[in-house]
Order: C-alpha cells, then sequence, then structure tokens
C-alpha cells in the first residue's frame, strides 16, 4: 500500500545551473501551473515536476519525474584523469597527519561517538581498529565516502580508488594489531609517563608509541569529563620540561582537540544546562582566562554573563592560559568564530538576552585578539552574526513585549549599538527609523493621561533618545534622518503644550529661566530641533533686557553657572 504523496517542482535559473527546489506541495495541479509560470515569466530556463510517494516499509520517498519543460540539462563531461593523479594517501603513517585525522573523524563520526573515542584513538588503540574491522559495513562506507569525491575530482576509476583504500585500511589495522601484539605501548600501571617519555626521546616511532600508551591510559574511563580529567593528570605528571615534555604535551594536544571538536562532548564538559551562547562564552573563559577576569574586574557584570568554568575544564583552562597548547587554544577560538558565523540562536528564546551575551563575547575576543585570533578574524565573525541581528523575525522577537513604542525605539537604537558592519548598521537604522517616524510614536507621545508623564519628562526622554542614536555611531545620513524625526517630534510636542511660554511666565527669577532654556538648547532637556532653535530666540530676546543682564551680571554664582552653558549653546551674555 501506498504511503503519502506530495510533488515538488525543481528549476534551473540558467541552463547550466544545477536543480533547485522551488515548492513542494500536495496539489498536482498547482505543482504544474507553477513549473509552467517560472518559464512563461522567464524566472527559470527549465522546470521539473516530481511525484513523491512515501514507501511505508523502508520510510523512503519513490521519485517519478512527472514534466520537465525548458531548456535541456547540459551533460557534463566526465573529468579527464589526471596524468599525475595519485590517491590523498598511501601508506598507513599518512592516516596519522591532522588532516587525515579530521577526514576519519568525519566519514567515521557515528561509529566513534558510539565508542566514545576520537579518531586518534582509533589510530593508536589495536582493540578499537579490530572492532572496527569486525564490522565491515562501517569501514566499507566510509572508505566509500573517501573514495567517491576524489575519484570525482581526479578521473580516476572509482573501483581502483575503493580498493586502494580498502588495502590502506588493511594495512593500518594489521600494522596496529602487530604492534599490540609486540608489546610496543606499554602500560603505565608500573612505569610513570615521565620514565617513559624520557625513555622515548630520540627513537624513531616516539610519537606513535606515546600516542599508543596514552590512548590505552583512556581506555577505561568513560565520559568527556573523566576522559578530560585523565589528559590533565597526565599532563602534571609529565617532565618538567625539554623533548621529553613536549612529546607528552603534543600527543595529549591532539587527543584534547578532537575531544573538544565535539558539540556534545563540549556540553558534557561545560555542563548541559548552558545554552548556546553559555556555551561559547565558557569556551572563551577557558581559552583566554587571564583576559575574562580582567575585564571582569573593570565591568562586574561580565561575570553574570560568563559562566564559570570549573572541574577539569577549569584544569585545562589554566594550561591554556599560561601558553601550553597553542594549537588547541587557537582550534577552539576559530571555533567561537564559526559558530557566530553560521545562523544559529545563541539564547532562542531570549533576543535581549541574546545581544547581552554577543557583547560580552565582543568584549572578551576582542580583548584576547593578537593571541589567538587576528583582529580581522573577530571583527568578520561579528559582522556575520550581525546579519542575523537585523532580519525581521529576530527585530520582530526583540520587540514584541516591548510596552510602548517609545520602548521599542531605545531597543531599536540598543540594536543599532550591537551590530557591526556597514550594511547591518544601515538594516538597523532602517528599522529604527521606521520607528522614531511612524504615526504610532507621535500618537503616543502626544497623548495626555491623568497622572502621566508631562511634556517636560516626555522631552527628556526624547533627549536622551537622540543622544542614544547619535552615539551609535549610524551612517552620516541615518543618524540625520534619525535624529531630525526625534527633534520634529519634540517640536510638535513643545507646540501643543506652550512649554516656552509657561516658562515665560513662571514664577521663576529670570536666571532661572534662563538656566531652563539654555538646557533645552544644549539637549539636555529637549532634543536638537525646533525646540532648541525655538529656546535659542527666547534666550537671546531675554539677554536684550537690561534688566535681566543686570541681575545676571550681578549674582556672580549664577553667571559661573551660565557661564559653561552660554558658551556650549554660543549665546552671547
Amino acid at each position: 500500500m501506498a504511503g503519502p504523496i506530495h510533488y515538488e517542482v525543481y528549476i534551473r535559473k540558467t541552463v547550466p545551473a544545477a536543480w533547485t527546489l522551488l515548492i513542494a506541495t500536495e496539489d498536482r495541479k498547482r505543482a504544474l501551473e507553477t513549473a509552467e509560470d517560472q518559464l512563461r515569466g522567464s524566472l527559470a530556463a527549465a522546470a521539473r515536476v516530481t511525484k513523491e510517494t512515501l514507501d511505508p516499509d523502508t520510510m523512503e520517498f519513490n521519485s517519478l519525474t512527472i514534466l520537465t519543460i525548458g531548456a535541456p540539462e547540459e551533460k557534463k563531461k566526465a573529468p579527464k584523469p589526471k596524468a599525475d593523479a595519485r590517491p590523498a594517501c598511501s601508506a598507513p603513517p599518512e592516516l596519522y597527519t591532522a588532516h587525515s585525522r579530521a577526514l576519519i573523524g568525519r566519514v567515521l563520526e557515528d561509529w566513534l561517538k558510539r565508542q566514545g573515542v576520537t579518531a586518534f584513538e582509533l589510530l593508536h588503540r589495536p582493540d578499537l581498529a579490530e572492532r572496527l574491522d569486525a564490522s565491515g559495513v562501517e569501514l566499507q562506507h566510509a572508505v566509500q565516502k573517501v573514495a567517491v569525491p576524489e575519484s570525482q575530482a581526479n578521473g580516476q576509476d572509482l573501483h581502483s580508488v575503493v580498493r586502494h583504500y580498502q588495502r590502506l585500511a588493511e594495512d593500518a589495522v594489521a600494522r596496529l594489531l602487530k604492534a599490540g601484539r609486540s608489546g610496543a605501548f606499554p602500560s603505565l600501571e608500573n612505569q610513570s609517563i615521565a620514565d617513559l617519555a624520557h625513555r622515548l626521546s630520540g627513537t624513531p616511532d616516539r610519537a606513535f608509541i606515546m600516542g599508543g600508551v596514552i590512548a590505552q591510559g583512556l581506555a577505561d574511563r568513560r565520559g568527556t569529563r573523566e576522559r578530560l580529567d585523565g589528559l590533565m593528570d597526565l599532563i602534571e605528571a609529565a617532565p618538567s620540561d625539554g623533548p621529553p615534555r613536549a612529546l607528552v604535551m603534543t600527543t595529549v594536544e591532539q587527543i584534547a582537540a578532537e575531544m573538544l571538536a565535539t558539540r556534545s562532548n563540549l556540553a558534557e564538559i561545560l555542563g548541559p544546562s548552558l545554552d548556546h551562547g553559555a556555551s561559547l562564552a565558557a569556551i572563551v573563559r577557558m581559552v583566554a582566562p587571564r583576559e575574562v577576569e580582567k575585564l571582569i574586574s573593570i565591568d562586574p557584570k561580565m561575570a553574570l554573563m560568563t559562566p564559570t568554568v570549573e572541574g577539569p575544564a577549569a584544569r585545562l583552562g589554566r594550561h591554556l592560559s599560561a601558553g601550553a597548547f597553542p594549537v588547541l587554544s587557537a582550534s577552539l577560538a576559530k571555533m567561537v568564530t564559526r559558530e557566530l558565523a553560521i545562523p544559529r540562536r545563541l539564547r532562542p528564546t531570549d533576543p535581549v538576552g541574546e545581544i547581552d551575551i554577543l557583547r560580552t563575547l565582543a568584549m572578551a575576543l576582542t580583548a584576547a585578539a593578537g593571541r589567538l585570533l587576528t583582529l580581522e578574524e573577530v571583527q568578520n565573525a561579528f559582522v556575520e552574526r550581525s546579519k542575523s541581528l537585523v532580519t525581521p523575525d529576530f527585530v520582530g522577537n526583540y520587540v514584541q513585549h516591548c510596552p510602548n513604542v517609545l520602548s521599542e525605539a531605545e531597543h531599536l537604537t540598543r540594536l543599532c549599538e550591537n551590530v557591526t558592519g556597514g550594511a547591518n548598521k544601515r538594516a538597523a537604522a532602517r528599522w529604527l527609523s521606521g520607528c522614531v517616524t511612524s504615526l504610532r510614536l507621535e500618537n503616543e507621545m502626544r497623548q495626555t493621561q491623568p497622572g502621566g508623564p508631562s511634556v517636560s519628562q516626555k522631552l527628556l526622554v526624547l533627549a536622551r533618545l537622540q543622544r542614544s542614536v547619535r552615539a551609535v555611531q549610524l551612517g552620516e545620513l541615518d543618524e540625520r534622518e534619525i535624529s531630525t524625526a526625534i527633534g520634529a517630534l519634540g517640536g510638535t510636542l513643545e507646540a501643543d503644550a506652550g512649554l516656552l511660554s509657561q516658562i515665560g511666565r513662571a514664577q521663576a527669577t529670570p536666571v532661572q529661566k534662563l538656566m531652563a532654556l539654555l538646557k533645552m538648547i544644549n539637549g539636555e532637556t529637549a532634543p536638537f530641533g525646533p525646540v532648541a532653535d525655538r529656546s535659542r530666540a527666547e534666550a537671546v530676546k531675554m539677554l536684550r533686557i537690561p534688566e535681566i543682564r543686570q541681575a545676571v551680571n550681578a549674582d556672580p554664582e549664577a553667571m559661573t553657572a551660565l557661564q559653561g552653558l552660554l558658551q556650549t549653546a554660543g549665546v552671547k551674555a
């Protein structure tokens, strides 16, 4: 019995382009019409409709093409075999390079995860190699994952590439099993790691043997935390200096780097309760503890945003801080920048908290720039992350809990402050501009309610908002447009209330009235714009009155208080 059916529409926008999925629908008529519309409107060079039927037994879709229209697909010529083409790896020792281990980690990811080990350990533990060889299917699939893309890239015969890597895997397993049977990997039960390192120093296979010894030493430890703790124990028992210490440290660093490259392992080490943003902050604190502690001493709020690193992670952090593992430190820092560059949310349910944690990461990574990463790498990572902060989905979630439009404008101003990159700044400025120029904000600010804020208080809030906009370093045009809109709104509020007239009629001394006007001129109690211009005109009128000038000059304290405001406002006394 056939399962559910749906239809998929694929298009090629140009003749040589690849097929891309346009829509998936359960309506056959709609799928056919959509394909025809793509060609009719010159939106694609070709279109194809497939019928997808779910097989209930295998739970896989069976695909049947029911329509193909447009330009025929170009047949790609198979690449010619390169004259000097050779497999990427030719002998078992080549499997032990960092690049080869990374590839092994990818093609055997699921198997390694089930075993709770790394690719380095697989290459140094005879029991793991024998287990993988006995599985058959796992190793065969891994060989195919390597051979197929290499064959396509070099034009080599696929079967010969597969046979080559099968023989290479058999030789590597045989070499490792022979080493294990011959006792090449001595146990640490009856000797210390320091003694072994001194004895191996200078021998040809010292790296291979030390790798096997340490990998075997982790065999009885379960869980990433316990295994990392074991590595830290080995470091503390290692020789104090020289090539013997370097031999131990290099081996431990390679295992730790592969161990910490997996998200699930990091979550276990740092704490499963941490969200993605907090995990990244904890990693930064682990690799740059001195820089983070210095920032915390300057800004105590950093302590609230940066999780405390404890246990084996703290032990590793102390070694990283001392410069013990430069490669591991750099790889962890680059992993943080890679995670920032992808659109995964740092705090999925808390957009305000996401900006807070992003600001914390920016400060910490910038402080560590030069030692772990270049400043350019840090900046590029945050430019990429900023792209996700100006999308409609994020902005909508970010402002949805704002109680009023003014609060929304303040939130968007903070968003402008925390994004980086010219295009992202402009995108954030458009959101803020749309808010401050909206009729919603004007209506909200012009409403008067018993017990609500007075016009003076509203102007004070607008002045603060305008100063914030000027401080976030938007483009000149965007800043002028937004500041002008805030100033115009302030002018409307003042005109509605006749605030300047009220100041003129108030029961106050001329000096007090002049002080109030000067503060409005300087943008302290009202935004720059019409209010400041009208306040300036009123202040000039007052200073032209001889009695007021005499009163001001006769009061030295008042003159001292006004002098700075007069200079800033550009008004002559």
